[in-house]
């Protein structure tokens, strides 16, 4: 694994972070919030999670694959939920994990 190949990585996970956090501070702000209820816990919890990958990364943790495996896990879940959305915030939360995921993928598959 190179460095340009980790820090993509990172920088998809720091882009699904981003995303995540603004998904869910705009959920917030709908009206139907119990439609949203799961879609806002998981954003919520998929922002932490990809950013606890990047921080790994960038400290070269011992742990890499398996953070990313669960990074994977998460966005996964999280964009299969947002999905159900027609909000442009889910879609690009969507989006911005659905890349994550495959970014944390390789990773985990090459550090293991």
């Amino acid at each position: 694994m190179t460095q340009q190949q980790i820090q993509q990585c990172i920088d998809a996970c720091l882009e699904s972070m981003n995303a995540c956090n603004v998904s869910y501070i705009s959920s917030l702000k709908e009206y139907d919030l119990a439609m949203l209820r799961d879609c806002i816990r998981l954003s919520r919890e998929c922002a932490e999670i990809c950013g606890f990958a990047a921080q790994a990364m960038t400290r070269g943790s011992d742990f890499i694959a398996e953070i990313c495996d669960l990074c994977v896990k998460a966005c996964e879940a999280c964009a299969a939920e947002c999905e159900k959305h027609r909000h442009d915030h889910c879609q690009a939360c969507a989006e911005a994990c659905r890349k994550c995921a495959e970014a944390c993928r390789m990773m985990a598959v090459v550090v293991a």
